[in-house]
């Protein structure tokens, strides 16, 4: 009985470590076609190529990014839960629960930004683009829709890498000394940054127009840029504060 729970202990969380990564792969993997292949490509076509391929093509895609984002953000807990870290406070005290933590925040941000923001905003773009196919009218604020999606997805892009360092340095280099002691104060400092970035791609800081504080969002490249200097940041701040 006792070998039966084990087994169904650590094959269920081997099960749920091996779909939460291959539900990031899928997540991820859309946000960078998107980002990286498909705004780029959409930019050279004309409007009534644009359309259909939002029509045929976009609308797919959209539906597999964001039930994988969901799935993935499920699982992760899941994993949690057969770790039996969701009620070890003691736990999140680590370093080990610093970092997933940190990485939690951002891919909880991005979850929320992807079903929130850019799917709900989608929706009009896909719609409009129906519509016009049909013969109608074009909608005025399919535009306005289509940017603020845009503006969330390229901060996506932008919050994935640290995401992803955290992600993978929980496991493998960032508990790597016994303490945590500052994290308060690494906390705070994570917080502010995560916060400035987020209100920024939402248009409460910058405003939704290019240019100014939205260069990060101007182009894929900006965002990459950004990616990687935020990235180094949270490293920087990570060894200096905390080790």
């Amino acid at each position: 009985m006792v070998a039966l729970e084990m087994f169904s202990k650590f094959g269920g969380e081997f099960f749920a470590r091996w779909a939460h990564v291959v539900a990031g792969i899928c997540w991820i993997g859309l946000l960078y076609y998107f980002n990286f292949v498909q705004v780029p490509a959409f930019a050279e076509m004309d409007p009534a190529a644009r359309n259909n391929a939002t029509d045929k093509l976009a609308s797919r895609a959209l539906w597999w990014f964001r039930w994988s984002a969901a799935a993935t953000a499920l699982l992760g807990f899941v994993i949690l839960g057969f770790q039996d870290h969701l009620s070890d406070m003691d736990y999140f005290k680590s370093p080990a629960g610093v970092s997933i933590v940190t990485g939690m925040v951002f891919g909880l941000t991005m979850l929320a930004n992807v079903w929130g923001v850019i799917w709900r905003n989608q929706k009009v773009v896909i719609a409009n683009a129906r519509n016009v196919q049909a013969g109608g009218e074009a909608d005025p604020a399919a535009a306005a829709a289509g940017r603020t999606a845009l503006l969330a997805s390229r901060q996506n892009v932008i919050f994935s890498f640290p995401m992803l360092m955290f992600m993978l340095g929980t496991s493998h280099f960032f508990p790597a000394f016994d303490t945590a002691d500052n994290r308060g104060i690494y906390y705070l400092v994570a917080f502010v940054i995560w916060l400035f970035f987020e209100l920024n791609c939402l248009g409460v800081i910058g405003g939704k127009a290019a240019g100014g504080l939205n260069w990060f969002y101007d182009s894929h490249k900006n965002a990459i840029i950004t990616a990687v200097v935020l990235t180094i940041v949270y490293y920087a701040l990570w060894e200096i504060i905390l080790k």
